[in-house]
C-alpha cells in the first residue's frame, strides 16, 4: 500500500493536464503515486496520458460522475495511508509535499489538512476556492482566512502560521483513508460544489480535526469547470449549501438558520435580479430552494447518523456572528479585521 496517492479527476481537462501534470510529476514522484480518475471525458486527456505520462497510474470511469461520486468511485479503487484531492488546475511547488505528510504523521488527530492555496495568475494572492484555510458562519456562509466573499487578499504573511480550520479546500485536500471512509466519503448527490465543506463539518463532528499548513504552498487556477457567475454553479452552492446545514446543524439551532436563511436567500436572489441585472442567477436561486426542499428528506437518515455520531455540541470554527453584517454593515472585508476570533 503507498504511503500517498495523489488524486486528480479530470473532465475534459486536457490542456490543464498538459499544462499542469508535469509539474506535479516533478516534484511529488518520489514521494507518492500519482493517478488521474478520467470522469468519461470527450476530450483527448486519456490519449495524452498514455502517450506523454505512462508513469501516471489511471482510472476511467464510465460516466462523468460530478467531483463528489467522482472521487468515491476512484478512491475505492485506491490502497494508500493518505489520500490527496488535486485539481487538474493547480500548480504545486517544490517540496510542497513534505509538510503536509510531516504534520499528518506527528497529529494522529487531524484527519486532513490544506496547504496556502495562492493565485497562479498573481502568486501573492490568496486564491478564492480555499486560501489558508476555511470557516462557516452561523448561517452556513463560508469564508476563509484571506478570502471573504469577492474580497481577496493579497499575501504578505498575515496568515503564515498553522490553524486548526473548520474545512480544507477541495482543489488541494491530503486526508487519511481511514477518516475519509468513516465519515462515508464525498456526498455523490451533491455533483460538485460545498462536498468538501459538508465532508470537512463531518468529520469535525465525529471529533476530528482540521488544519491549513502554510508551509506548503500550491497555485490554483480556478473556476477551469464552470466560470464564476454560470447559473448552474448559483444553483448547486444554494442547494448544496442547505443541503449541508441541514445534515450538520444541530436541532437547536436547525429551525432558526433555516428560517434566516430563507429571508436570505430570497434577498441574494432579488439583489442578482435588480441590481447586477442577472436574470440567470435569479432563477437559479430560486431553483435550488425549490430542489432543496424536494429532497431534503432524502437526507433524513444521513442527519439522523450525523447526530447520533456527534461528540462534539459546538463547533468553534463554525462561527456565532453573521459574516454578512461583518462584511457590509461593518465593512470588515479582511479576515484579519474581522471580530469573530475563537
Amino acid at each position: 500500500m503507498a504511503k500517498v496517492a495523489i488524486v486528480i479527476l479530470n473532465w475534459n481537462g486536457q490542456k490543464m493536464l498538459a499544462k499542469y501534470l508535469p509539474n506535479v510529476v516533478e516534484y511529488s514522484r518520489q514521494d507518492a503515486e500519482i493517478w488521474v480518475a478520467d470522469n468519461n471525458s470527450s476530450d483527448q486527456s486519456m490519449l495524452l496520458l498514455e502517450t506523454q505520462f505512462p508513469h501516471v497510474k489511471t482510472i476511467v470511469l464510465e460516466q462523468n460522475f460530478g467531483f463528489a461520486e467522482g472521487y468515491n468511485r476512484a478512491l475505492e479503487q485506491i490502497e494508500a495511508e493518505y489520500y490527496v484531492l488535486l485539481n487538474s488546475d493547480v500548480e504545486v511547488a517544490h517540496h510542497w509535499l513534505t509538510p503536509l505528510i510531516e504534520f499528518m504523521d506527528s497529529h494522529p488527530q487531524v484527519a486532513a489538512c490544506q496547504p496556502k492555496l495562492l493565485a497562479e495568475y498573481d502568486k501573492d494572492m490568496f486564491e478564492y476556492a480555499g486560501a489558508c484555510g476555511g470557516f462557516l458562519d452561523k448561517f452556513g456562509y463560508p469564508f476563509c482566512r484571506g478570502r471573504i466573499f469577492e474580497t481577496v487578499e493579497r499575501d504578505n504573511g498575515q496568515y503564515d502560521y498553522q490553524q486548526e480550520v473548520l474545512w480544507a479546500t477541495g482543489a488541494c485536500m491530503m486526508i487519511r483513508a481511514k477518516d475519509y471512509w468513516e465519515a462515508g466519503g464525498l456526498d455523490g448527490r451533491f455533483f460538485a460544489h460545498s462536498e468538501e465543506i459538508d465532508l470537512c463539518w463531518r468529520l469535525r463532528l465525529m471529533g476530528r480535526k482540521i488544519y491549513c499548513i502554510p508551509e506548503s504552498e500550491v497555485y490554483h487556477v480556478g473556476g477551469g469547470t464552470l466560470p464564476k457567475s454560470n447559473p448552474m454553479k448559483t444553483f448547486l452552492n444554494f442547494r448544496n449549501n442547505l443541503t449541508m446545514l441541514y445534515k450538520n446543524l444541530s436541532d437547536k439551532e436547525l429551525s432558526h438558520v433555516m428560517r434566516v436563511r430563507w429571508f436570505l436567500d430570497y434577498l441574494a436572489a432579488f439583489e442578482m435580479l435588480i441590481l447586477k441585472r442577472n436574470l440567470g442567477d435569479f432563477k437559479a436561486i430560486f431553483k435550488a430552494r425549490r430542489a432543496f426542499q424536494a429532497w431534503k428528506h432524502d437526507f433524513d437518515e444521513d442527519r439522523k447518523k450525523i447526530q447520533e455520531n456527534r461528540v462534539e455540541e459546538k463547533i468553534p470554527q463554525v462561527f456565532d456572528c453573521s459574516i454578512l453584517w461583518q462584511y457590509y454593515a461593518r465593512g470588515k472585508k479582511l479576515f484579519s479585521n474581522c471580530t469573530i476570533r475563537y
